[in-house]
């Protein structure tokens, strides 16, 4: 996984967060995966990076949210994240917000919206259940540079393969 260094000024923005995952997310497309990544800040400190790994694992909880927060829970020794900030390029699906929840993740931040399976706000929005947990919740941090990364991703995919494009 390629690291991009957050500047060294006094304290990194959502912004400076979701470049670093945007960075991520290009690991992920230049291995044929759907370029999401994510980031688990904890007390000012990064603990996890991930990206999706779906196609290459061959498992379908291989996102890149579920990846950083398994790795944060190494990082951090134990299964609560209640004083971390999960940053992620896509609304985190049901499975991905759920294990953010479980995980007692105190902030969530995403770039653009999911609007074919969001889970906190644009298709179903499981902080309104009554759940024991509820992060708070920013969408649309970066959110054009997001929704880009995925729009070139499907582009290339879906493009027609001829001679010399192959």
């Amino acid at each position: 996984m390629k690291k991009e260094s957050i500047p060294p000024s006094s304290s990194p923005s959502d912004e400076d967060y979701m470049r670093e995952c945007l960075s991520l997310a290009r690991c992920a497309a230049e291995q044929d995966e759907v370029p999401v990544g994510a980031l688990i800040v904890c007390r000012g400190q990064v603990v996890a990076r991930a990206y999706n790994t779906r196609e290459q694992s061959k498992c379908a909880t291989h996102h890149a949210e579920i990846l950083a927060i398994e790795q944060a829970c190494r990082q951090m020794g134990g299964w609560r994240l209640p004083d971390s900030t999960l940053y992620v390029t896509m609304e985190p699906c049901p499975m991905c917000a759920g294990a953010a929840i479980n995980a007692r993740i105190n902030r969530v931040v995403w770039g653009t919206d999911d609007l074919r399976a969001g889970a906190f706000g644009s298709v179903v929005n499981l902080c309104d259940l009554p759940l024991n947990h509820k992060p708070a919740l920013s969408g649309g941090v970066l959110a054009v540079e997001c929704r880009a990364e995925l729009a070139d991703y499907f582009r290339r995919k879906r493009k027609p393969k001829t001679k010399g494009n192959e």
